[in-house]
């Protein structure tokens, strides 16, 4: 007697974005109004309610003390970033143009930090002239924002970001723990808060960024235990008191078959104890998490038209107008070892599917580069036959899609944006 085989993994559903007749809304807006609206595919198009909801579940979770920052590298189309920046505590930059777009959105420089392991001297100043808080990663910024302290007139507001001697378990993205390039080493930490506290700047506190893209809620909660912990031990060779601790965020979502969505409920409660202890042992700090594409990753899709239908020894391949041009990630060349669909879906362009095209079929979707590295989705099912002009969208779409893609690669037209 043969043993049953269990079900191939599926993805997490997909509540987001409703239906209405049969057509996928965006903004409350159908998908095909929303293409002839933007004009012509490929584009992005990203949800606001549903980032405005995705915050709200988090302030009803999390304990009312902690900031919410959103990391702009995520996602900086100005449209989305302005529109953040008026739900969240602060904003968060890497790089002198992030920096630009949060001063543009209205936020207070106050409420702004930066970070980054290689910041220019032009950054350096212009940070400093805005009245942003850096997060200083290596003894040269130190001595640098010294300088450009004492030509200013005003010492630069400043916090170490701390490489910890411990990493985020199972994150996708692991930014602390080992030889890393982000940060200052810990055990070198009590050496540079020394110098500056002998060099003059004002110093605020710590960042401490273990990882991301973290779908497991006990590794997320380790990793703040031990940074809070560390934070603590810092503090006593600190030059004055925390006025701030970024414990980092590493707060995941599903976008493979398999994945689970993060319990936020286990989360908020360690980080409500981590909040009453530094309430006694770090008096007037705020506590910050730094989130990205938990804020705006299930908020956004990318939507291509198919071109062409082809058949290649069995195999049915659809074309699109899109590609890892403009969303490296699906592709599979954004950090995937053994590449995985995103969650793909293939709508009619008229909203309804022809009866005679009901029947069920297995498709490859890949993009018009020349490249064989251009596959958006390998043998996926379609619930029906996809014809040339129908819809691919590719789902999870809302963080680290345009501005992290090769948008230049084989000259081919730019993507479009849209905050719906």
């Amino acid at each position: 007697m043969s043993a049953t085989r269990p079900p191939p993994p599926t993805h997490a559903p997909l509540t987001q974005f409703p239906f209405s007749d049969g057509e996928l809304l965006v903004g409350g807006v159908p998908l095909s109004q929303l293409a002839m609206q933007v004009g012509s595919t490929p584009f992005y198009a990203y949800d606001r309610q549903a980032i405005t909801q995705r915050v709200a579940l988090l302030r009803a979770q999390l304990p009312a003390s902690i900031h919410l920052h959103y990391a702009i590298k995520a996602n900086p189309l100005p449209e989305l970033v302005r529109h953040l920046g008026q739900l969240v505590d602060g904003l968060d930059v890497a790089s002198a143009g992030e920096l630009g777009k949060a001063i543009d959105a209205g936020v207070s420089a106050q409420h702004i930090s930066f970070a980054g392991p290689g910041k220019r001297d032009e950054e350096l100043e212009a940070a400093v002239a805005a009245g942003v808080l850096l997060n200083v990663e290596s003894f040269r910024e130190a001595r640098a924002l010294a300088d450009i302290s004492a030509r200013n007139g005003k010492p630069a507001r400043i916090a170490v970001r701390v490489n910890p001697d411990f990493e985020l378990k199972s994150s996708g993205m692991k930014m602390g723990g080992g030889p890393k390039q982000f940060g200052v080493d810990a055990e070198q930490v009590p050496a540079l808060l020394d110098e500056i506290g002998q060099i003059g700047l004002a110093f605020e506190g710590f960042h401490i960024f273990a990882g991301s893209q973290n779908l497991r809620a006990d590794a997320i909660i380790e990793a703040q235990h031990l940074s809070y912990q560390l934070a603590l031990r810092l503090a006593a060779h600190a030059p004055g008191p925390v006025k701030s601790l970024n414990l980092g965020g590493g707060f995941g979502i599903p976008y493979f078959p398999g994945e689970q969505r993060l319990e936020l409920a286990p989360i908020a409660e360690v980080l409500q104890g981590i909040a009453d202890d530094a309430g006694r042992n770090l008096p007037g700090a705020r506590l910050v998490l730094e989130l990205g594409r938990y804020l705006v990753g299930e908020a956004g899709i990318y939507v291509t038209r198919v071109v062409d239908r082809k058949q290649s020894r069995g195999l049915t391949y659809l074309v699109v107008d899109g590609g890892l041009h403009h969303h490296l990630a699906a592709s599979g060349n954004f950090g995937q070892v053994i590449r995985k669909n995103y969650p793909v879906a293939i709508y009619p362009q008229n909203g309804q599917r022809n009866a005679s095209a009901a029947q069920a079929e297995r498709v490859t979707v890949v993009g018009p580069l020349c490249t064989p590295l251009d596959v958006l989705g390998d043998q996926i099912e379609c619930n029906g036959r996809a014809e040339i002009g129908d819809f691919v969208v590719l789902f999870q779409s809302g963080a680290y899609g345009a501005s992290a893609s090769p948008a230049a690669f084989l000259s081919h037209p730019a993507v479009k944006e849209v905050l719906v």
